[in-house]
């Protein structure tokens, strides 16, 4: 860690190897918006747990702390006629503040991104200087003896909701339920909600503004929300408005869709794209 260089953009989650049909890939949020924010010029450190089994190559120019384990998280996803069934063969270390490098712990945003109930959530007080950013799936998933994956309560999710910036969640990790969309907005700064082709609707200050995306044509959803709150954390930190920074990440979030897995994270064309969008 003696070599480490400060960060503007600090995250914290496991990376993941998710099983696919194509083989084993690295995911995770971190993965996603953690290449999603270095595309967009900033400085990126990941604190993780992630064993031998995971390709860190995949992650160059970002800075990792990687806290020791045997073996990855690892998911796998099949599609059935009765929705997505998920399964998680294996879960790395837990994380605490502990593991957060002094250096990091002023970084401009700190953003938040379990996966599998691993970020302890004690953190979201820890940061006092930065703007922490959360997407809380991970702590909203649950999983039996089989590691078979279902949906489960947020616990102490309105201290958390306090103490944030901000949060990013999609529509699938409350299971439509709007009227907990709702409350979880009353308790906390801001909240934006992802909705897959319908865009995003941003609550933030007593007001609510929704953002249609282009159409385009979907190839691979994986990753698209992690894509979206790292280019509305990071475009909110840059330009210091939040409805552009929701609008920006909308249109971004789009074009990762029609890449497969990490090959859609944003291009240098398409966030310059997207920023003119905004502006005219």
């Amino acid at each position: 860690m003696s070599n480490l260089q400060p960060v503007d953009y600090l995250l914290i989650g496991h990376v993941a190897m998710d099983l696919t049909p194509q083989g084993k890939q690295l995911g995770g949020t971190v993965s996603y918006s953690g290449l999603t924010a270095h595309a967009m010029g900033l400085r990126v450190g990941i604190v993780t747990s992630a064993g031998e089994d995971a390709p860190l190559h995949h992650l160059d120019g970002i800075q990792i702390v990687n806290i020791p384990t045997e073996t990855s998280t690892v998911f796998e996803n099949v599609k059935t006629e009765h929705g997505r069934k998920q399964t998680m063969h294996h879960r790395a270390s837990l994380l605490s503040f502990d593991d957060v490098p002094l250096l990091w712990r002023d970084a401009s945003i700190v953003h938040l991104a379990p996966i599998a109930q691993e970020v302890d959530a004690e953190m979201a007080a820890k940061f006092p200087s930065s703007f922490v950013g959360v997407t809380p799936q991970g702590w909203m998933r649950g999983w039996d003896e089989n590691g078979s994956v279902f949906a489960t309560a947020w616990e102490n999710s309105e201290q958390v909701l306090g103490q944030v910036g901000g949060v990013v969640m999609s529509v699938e990790d409350v299971n439509r339920d709007l009227e907990l969309v709702e409350w979880m907005a009353h308790h906390t700064r801001l909240l934006c909600l992802t909705e897959g082709e319908e865009g995003s609707v941003l609550h933030w200050h007593g007001d609510r503004r929704r953002f249609r995306p282009h159409h385009v044509v979907e190839v691979d959803a994986t990753g698209a929300g992690d894509i979206f709150a790292a280019a509305f954390f990071a475009r909110r930190l840059q330009t210091r408005d939040t409805w552009e920074a929701a609008r920006f990440a909308t249109n971004l979030a789009a074009y990762s869709v029609t890449r497969i897995g990490l090959q859609g994270i944003p291009t240098h064309k398409e966030i310059e794209h997207c920023k003119m969008e905004v502006l005219s």
